[in-house]
């Protein structure tokens, strides 16, 4: 039975997570040089003042003014604030920075607002059911962790002259794997999460058993060595390698290569978040879907579904499922590059605590890995009644599922029910992949 005691503890936790996850966002806006809040890093998004806004608006919208009813004290901003924007091939906001408020005007809203939040987790108790048994504090953590991810890549694309490096830390030192494929036998992929599970997201429900038939995976992501052999043949050039709406895209980029991979006169470099180095070619690639297709393509494989990546991630020779690849333990530095301790991609096999049953390295952090799999909903999918559209608006044949996860993706994120989703076309994300054969 929950007692008085337990829920004021539960809300005492929530409230330290929740401050938490605030500071994740405020360090990288402390990243930031004076003006570059109003820079636009990445042409399909908004101006970085919008997220300065935007993860306390949604904090403010949700909780005080949307559960407990509270009179807005800026409709203007609280609108202004309150969506971004996930354009698909075209439509580009081109808004000039003088549309945007001042900075010193969002920080105020963003302090009341803040105030207001904090206020409002003292009467939860008074409140609709979700705000009531903490989904909706949550869903504020978990949003906000989101963003305090989406806002490193968008940081990733400034000039380095817009940023202030914080202290970083060196990766282990590299295992030497050779490039081989594991083979995993046929057993059952429980997807999903069950309706008793304290929190997931509504695209995380219904938990549902799939039967995934033998395949081969990848020991490694695909790494920058390995992607590089298929630009040096031609990958960029040769249509039979794309998908029609692919080759479109590729072809109207300015370079064709890699997003981060800069052409110099001794080699390739890789853009990283503070600093340029020669491409390290032990590393996984980071590419788009697009690019991961057309890959697999020319090496005569595939792309996993999110059922056979998750087979071989939580699944055991035995047909037991594990929390995580490693087992059951909570994820620790040593397990992977995740929840914020590093900026860029390690070189593969940094992290073998965090092999998985059937011994294949980095399945959770150091890049999200594509899937073949069109994000749409499970069995028995029900929308959030407070936020309908964050799963529900993607589910239009144009986004994709990816599986694991980043460096700056947070500990709690890393369940084996979450899904990740973008665009095919979208280059900018953390992304990576590896191949599956018969």
């Amino acid at each position: 039975m929950t007692t008085a005691r337990t829920i004021i503890e539960d809300r005492t936790l929530l409230a330290e997570r929740l401050a938490d996850a605030r500071s994740r966002t405020d360090e990288l806006f402390d990243l930031l040089a004076p003006g570059a809040l109003h820079e636009r890093p990445i042409p399909e998004r908004h101006r970085l003042i919008f997220y300065l806004g935007h993860v306390e608006a949604f904090d403010w919208n949700l909780i005080p003014r949307g559960a407990l009813g509270r009179p807005s004290f800026d409709s203007a901003f609280d609108q202004l604030f309150a969506f971004g924007i996930d354009p698909v091939d075209g439509g580009l906001p081109n808004e000039p920075a003088s549309d945007w408020p001042p900075v010193e005007k969002v920080r105020e809203y963003n302090r009341r607002a803040r105030e207001a939040v904090d206020r409002a987790l003292d009467h939860a108790g008074e409140a609709a059911p979700e705000l009531r048994d903490g989904t909706l504090i949550q869903v504020a953590i978990e949003h906000r962790l989101m963003h305090a991810e989406t806002l490193a890549y968008l940081l990733h694309q400034l000039p380095t002259n817009h940023k202030r490096p914080p202290a970083l830390v060196a990766p282990p030192p590299p295992r030497a794997l050779k490039r081989r494929m594991v083979r995993i036998p046929a057993g059952r992929a429980a997807l999903g999460l069950g309706r008793d599970t304290a929190f997931g997201w509504d695209n995380e429900f219904d938990e549902h058993v799939v039967e995934v038939p033998s395949f081969q995976i990848d020991l490694t992501q695909v790494t920058n060595g390995g992607f590089l052999e298929f630009l040096r043949a031609g990958g960029y050039e040769n249509r039979r390698w794309w998908a029609d709406d692919d080759w479109a895209w590729q072809s109207r980029r300015p370079s064709q290569n890699p997003h981060d991979w800069l052409r110099r006169s001794d080699g390739w470099y890789l853009r990283g978040m503070f600093h340029e180095t020669q491409l390290p070619l032990d590393a996984p690639v980071v590419v788009s879907l697009a690019e991961a297709r057309a890959y697999a393509r020319w090496a005569g494989k595939r792309l996993p579904t999110e059922a056979e990546f998750h087979r071989a991630a939580y699944g055991t020779p035995d047909g037991h499922e594990r929390a995580y690849p490693w087992g059951e333990d909570e994820p620790e530095a040593r397990h992977g590059n995740f929840d914020f301790h590093g900026w860029d991609p390690a070189p593969v096999g940094s992290f073998p605590a965090g092999d998985s049953a059937f011994g294949i390295a980095d399945l959770v952090g150091n890049g999200w890995e594509w899937t073949a799999t069109t994000f749409g909903p499970f069995d028995g999918f029900v929308p959030f009644p407070f936020y309908a559209g964050y799963s529900a608006n993607f589910f239009d044949g144009q986004h994709f599922v990816m599986k694991g996860g980043s460096p700056r993706t947070a500990a709690c994120m890393l369940r084996r029910s979450f899904r990740n989703w973008f665009q095919p076309h979208y280059p900018y994300a953390c992304t990576t992949f590896r191949l599956v054969t018969r």
